[in-house]
């Protein structure tokens, strides 16, 4: 064994420990040797029968050690499959972080090759158009498209762009349950879609200590100046409670950032870490990544404190040894 998937093996067992993450046995779970056979043998093939087999159950997915692509197939599979989430017809948009006009080896953004795989997923589940989009911050946002490598990702899988760099764009929702944000302006791609899958990398937040799922919100709101002059972890949770929530949050953690983040300076704040986490709980999603990225570089969650106030909204648990998780090193 190399020495870097020696690490990589560690990491893993490490957040099943942290994260009461445990190994399901093929068939145990389900309770019949047989079945447990062939679900593990379709989810292995990536084919629509890993589809009819996957357990639908799993609330939390954990997978390590591939490229993005087969990490968010393997995952989506043990999730039940994207059918599960996406109906025939349904307008889709997908969220990634696309903030900044960097390159994807500096895991500024969300890697461009995931989200070309769940928009092409969610196409050949048959939705009828899967839009992507994202206000980006820096300005130039056609350039910050274009570095990423989503751009033309998205559109090479059949999937279209949309701008979110104009007022134009944005509506303005009731947040009833928000606490320090009532209202704001959220772009319509999202008010409009059926249902949306938000798409964050995991990586070190100067301002929100972490940028994650939560904080991937604040890129389908307007004003964010808002967020930062009025308790930002608390308007994190806010927009979170806004009622069309994703079906799914998808984290790639391939290459993430541990400092100097969100945007970072060199690609010396990255390391490939090769792991992604899939679940419909924000919450706990989010819950599970601050602890892998703690194998990394200590983050106490308790500072990241949009989680807290997301668990007391009622978005979800930070009690993962609740959950039926499924972790899988390929």
């Amino acid at each position: 064994m190399e020495r870097r998937d020696f690490i990589r093996a560690a990491i893993l067992g490490s957040l099943a420990t942290a994260t009461g993450i445990k190994s399901a046995a093929a068939g145990t779970a389900a309770g019949s040797s047989a079945a447990g056979t062939a679900a593990g043998a379709a989810a292995t093939s990536g084919s629509d029968e890993a589809e009819a087999f996957a357990d639908a159950s799993n609330q939390l997915v954990a997978v390590m050690g591939g490229t993005p692509e087969a990490m968010y197939k393997k995952g989506i599979a043990e999730m039940g499959g994207i059918k599960r989430f996406i109906s025939k017809g349904d307008k889709v948009v997908v969220k990634p972080n696309i903030g900044w006009d960097k390159a994807p080896e500096f895991a500024a953004d969300t890697n461009p090759q995931l989200i070309g795989a769940i928009v092409k997923d969610c196409l050949a589940a048959g939705a009828a158009e899967v839009v992507v989009f994202d206000h980006t911050c820096d300005t130039d946002w056609k350039s910050c498209y274009k570095r990423s490598g989503i751009q033309d990702a998205v559109e090479s899988a059949g999937g279209r762009m949309a701008f979110g760099n104009d007022e134009k764009y944005y509506q303005e929702v009731s947040l009833p349950k928000g606490v320090r944000l009532k209202s704001t302006k959220i772009h319509q791609a999202i008010i409009n879609c059926d249902k949306w899958i938000n798409v964050p990398i995991l990586k070190n937040h100067g301002g929100a200590k972490m940028s994650i799922s939560m904080k991937n919100h604040m890129g389908i709101v307007w004003d964010r100046e808002y967020f930062h002059s009025n308790n930002l972890q608390q308007c994190i949770a806010d927009i979170c409670t806004y009622k069309k929530r994703p079906v799914l949050n998808i984290i790639d953690a391939y290459r993430i950032m541990t400092q100097n983040g969100p945007k970072g300076k060199t690609v010396n704040d990255t390391m490939e870490a090769k792991a992604l986490f899939i679940s419909p709980d924000i919450v706990a999603v989010d819950t599970a990544a601050i602890k892998f990225f703690s194998q990394f570089k200590e983050m106490d969650i308790e500072r990241v404190g949009h989680i807290g106030f997301g668990e007391k909204a009622h978005l979800g648990t930070t009690k993962l040894d609740t959950l039926k998780i499924k972790r899988v090193k390929l």
